[in-house]
């Protein structure tokens, strides 16, 4: 795409200098941020382009040196996206595209093509747990007959930076740190927080990680994204950009902050476990494909630069058409030899499919091959003797295999206000690339630079928040306030409540009234605008009454009529779901009439937050022997606090009093009873959760 104005450098839309400046240069060599090989670096915010939206260049030895020892710090494990479950499965054409792309595997309805994707967290190694407030990743490797197409993507359609020469630096803010070892996989802390308030070109991406988006109640029930503009060919050589997205078939759903919690620690394999289960059960994770396509001169007229890969396109803007299904149905047979060696690549493409100057995406095509060449590391060659430099040598750089150095302190990325003896670039003393005039062929100076069109980075933030339903609001809000309650430094939560304030004054005043913190005020380069809300943004707001997919826990005690808890699962079969009978002892239970009748689980290893909607089937005695178990006491009072539908027979009420609960009442509390109180508690299920009980859950604590 051509754009006419030439662009200007605006210290990269950081904050101002007030409160731990962005652009924080040093005095003298001692100090200066240096390369490996001892070159003062004169830019660490930029890669080297050839004109301000031009392709990125391989002679940029700055952001190579840096990359590759980011790539090799982690040995054997991936250094994000390390913990991973994978699945066999193949891709279908529903509506097929020719007039957009000679790809064949998209030409032809009906075709299919045999697949393998690798759903993961990013954060956490390869033994952490699988409910961390976290980004989910998404690469699907398509097997194709020209040849492999790997789409890498996230459970987020925006990321956290423009340019990837900041994605050592992201990662090192959010990994543990380095002179203590921890935090495993956690935001809630100083690194993270200090860096993202230090570069509001993540704002977007914040708003989502914030958002329920990250606590997935199922890898086979995320959306995810291709992130990056990139371009779709036809057999005429015509040119469309296209956003790649996947949509799951029995929809999106997410826990709920403390049941994140609680499963962690209750079964830290939980999506592992649910993912592998249920494709070995004939439950198979399936997902429609779809793209948003548009042409240069729609993107010409769009308020955002497409780009720009912190930015995304509403779908009332390019609605998403999609074009075929991935159906997982076969898990591996060697978790080691499949899901851990696969490897993905965004520069895997086949003809009909191909890149745009995205600088993130530019330099992802060089990073992801150099990761692959040795996940054993190697990178630390400089620190022999035979090739340390004999000058000064300072920069961020860490860990990989033989590595010499012993750097201290806790602080390995830039910007950063906690560490202002740290190494920082130099303008005056670094190397800087002759800026050539562009020849026939090229698209401009070669430059380190932002263009104005990425200088917005609180509009489709500010979108995101007031997307949401109040629900979801609240969520973002509470997620900040514990986050930013982690952090030990006030500078950097004054810092991050001045973002809060200018993507929406009334997220801010609830992070401040819960944290009992001011703000800082922050100047934004360019001031946010209103955009309309987008209903697609919203898990909630367009979720669809299902109970596909679902789990639902009975708990039932000795004495009870078999023939109710068969009614329930008999419905809840019809609607795609499933039950699981839960008993105070795995043994099982003596019913009323009959043989002893099995329990598929334990009460003491299946709290309530296993599940979707709960029920309690109880005798009369059974009732008050419930009420006598604090597990079962927690079991019930966890459902009521986590929104779900509970059902109970008129016997449990001893277990209602125990709870404090017996007075409630609202949509979700339903009798078992007659055949109609199992049909009321089906479509009470079918909306997820009973979102007006946190509101007025929250206002009496208030």
């Amino acid at each position: 795409m051509a754009r006419t104005k030439k662009p200007k450098n605006h210290d990269n839309f950081l904050v101002a200098d007030k409160g731990g400046a962005p652009h924080q240069v040093a005095g003298d060599a001692e100090s200066s941020l240096a390369t490996n090989q001892g070159v003062i670096v004169a830019d660490n915010q930029n890669t080297l382009k050839s004109g301000g939206r031009g392709p990125s260049l391989l002679e940029d030895f700055h952001f190579r040196g840096k990359i590759t020892h980011f790539d090799h710090e982690r040995i054997p494990e991936r250094i994000v996206h390390a913990r991973g479950s994978g699945a066999h499965g193949y891709f279908e054409v529903t509506n097929p595209i020719p007039k957009l792309t000679r790809a064949s595997f998209l030409s032809e309805k009906g075709k299919k093509t045999e697949a393998f994707a690798r759903l993961s967290t990013v954060a956490g190694g390869a033994g952490a747990g699988d409910l961390p407030r976290d980004v989910r990743g998404f690469a699907v490797k398509f097997y194709t007959d020209e040849g492999n197409f790997d789409l890498v993507g996230n459970n987020i359609p925006v990321f956290f930076i423009q340019d990837a020469i900041k994605f050592p630096d992201l990662v090192h803010s959010v990994k543990m740190e380095p002179d203590r070892g921890y935090p495993q996989e956690a935001t809630a802390r100083d690194t993270f927080w200090d860096f993202v308030s230090l570069l509001p070109e993540s704002m977007n991406t914040i708003l989502w990680i914030m958002s329920d988006r990250t606590i997935p109640r199922s890898l086979r029930m995320m959306e995810s994204f291709g992130i990056h503009t990139f371009r779709l060919v036809n057999a005429d050589g015509k040119s469309t950009f296209v956003k790649f997205h996947w949509r799951p078939t029995i929809g999106s759903a997410s826990v709920i902050w403390d049941e994140a919690v609680k499963i962690n620690v209750a079964d830290p394999d939980f999506h592992r476990r649910e993912f592998f289960e249920a494709i070995a059960k004939g439950n198979f994770a399936e997902w429609e494909f779809g793209i948003q396509a548009f042409d240069e001169e729609r993107a010409e007229s769009f308020d955002f630069d497409v780009l720009d890969a912190t930015k995304l396109i509403p779908e009332e803007i390019v609605p998403v058409e999609f074009v075929g299904r991935m159906v997982l149905d076969r898990n591996p047979v060697n978790f080691f030899a499949e899901t851990e060696q696969v490897a993905f690549h965004p520069g895997h493409v086949v003809p009909g499919i191909d890149f745009t100057n995205d600088p993130l995406l530019q330099r992802r095509l060089f990073s992801y091959t150099d990761t692959q060449l040795s996940r054993l590391g190697g990178a630390s060659f400089h620190e022999l003797p035979i090739n340390r430099p004999r000058c000064p040598m300072r920069n961020l750089q860490r860990d990989g295999m033989r590595r010499m150095d012993v750097v201290p302190g806790r602080v390995a990325y830039e910007p950063n206000s906690l560490d202002p003896a740290g190494p920082r670039e130099n303008p005056a003393l670094g190397f800087r690339s002759f800026a050539l005039q562009a020849g026939e062929g090229e698209t401009g100076e070669k430059l380190r630079i932002r263009p104005e069109s990425f200088a917005d980075h609180y509009s489709q933030a500010r979108q995101f928040y007031r997307s949401m339903t109040a629900p979801e609001q609240r969520h973002i809000q509470n997620a900040f306030a514990f986050e930013l309650s982690k952090v030990e430094t006030p500078a950097i939560r004054r810092r991050m409540l001045g973002h809060l304030a200018i993507v929406d004054e009334g997220l801010a005043s609830a992070v401040e009234s819960e944290t009992g913190m001011e703000r800082e005020e922050i100047a934004p380069y360019r001031a946010p605008i209103d955009l309309d809300p987008s209903p697609a943004l919203s898990i909630v707001g367009k979720a669809t009454p299902t109970l596909k997919g679902r789990k639902i826990g009975a708990l039932v005690t000795d004495g009870i009529a078999l023939g109710a808890v068969e009614a329930l699962r008999n419905a809840l079969e019809e609607e795609g779901a499933e039950l699981a009978v839960v008993a105070p002892k795995i043994g099982g239970i003596q019913p009323k009439s009959g043989s002893p009748a099995p329990a598929d689980m334990a009460l003491s290893g299946a709290p309530s937050v296993f599940f979707d909607a709960v029920a309690v089937f109880a005798s009369e005695e059974g009732g008050r022997s419930l009420a006598e178990l604090p597990a079962a006491v927690d079991w019930r009072r966890d459902a009521f606090a986590h929104l779900k539908v509970i059902g109970s027979t008129a016997a449990a009420t001893p277990l209602l009093e125990k709870a404090g609960l017996a007075d409630e009442v609202d949509e979700g509390l339903i009798e078992l009873g007659e055949r109609s109180g199992v049909e009321r508690f089906i479509e009470a299920g079918k909306r997820q959760r009973v979102w007006d009980r946190e509101e007025r859950i929250l206002g009496g604590a208030a």
